[in-house]
């Protein structure tokens, strides 16, 4: 990953979000529907970003498995947009690896009979282009 501060500001450009909101009140994280499968919850994916910790998010297993759904975005009391920041992390690191990182017909032999589907319609929306 190349260097974390511009990551990092990269983030917060795509994203649109502002992280130094964030009081850590969790109230993202509590409505997260995959906040069991995470290994970084939302409102410490915003700490990332403050911290320009960027490499630990973009190697998270929590990059993959949000939903997409902004429940998260929602809850949120102080519009810090937990899911936006998480849905620029994962463009970051899709933009950085290249246009043909992933084609349709490999996906069959990564998906998980727990996998959502709305994450593959999801992703699909978010990463033909």
């Amino acid at each position: 990953m190349r260097n974390q501060h511009s990551a990092a500001e990269k983030i917060k450009e795509i994203s649109g979000t502002n992280p130094l909101k964030c009081m850590k009140c969790g109230k993202c994280s509590a409505t997260c529907p995959s906040f069991n499968e995470m290994d970084i919850k939302p409102h410490q994916f915003v700490s990332y970003v403050v911290n320009e910790d960027i490499e630990a998010l973009v190697n998270s297993k929590s990059l993959w498995k949000c939903l997409s759904c902004f429940a998260c975005v929602e809850r949120c009391p102080r519009d810090v947009k937990p899911g936006k920041i998480i849905d620029a992390a994962r463009q970051l690191v899709v933009r950085e690896k290249g246009g043909d990182y992933l084609k349709a017909d490999e996906i069959p032999q990564l998906l998980d009979p727990e996998l959502p589907q709305q994450l593959l319609v999801s992703a699909f929306r978010r990463y033909r282009r």
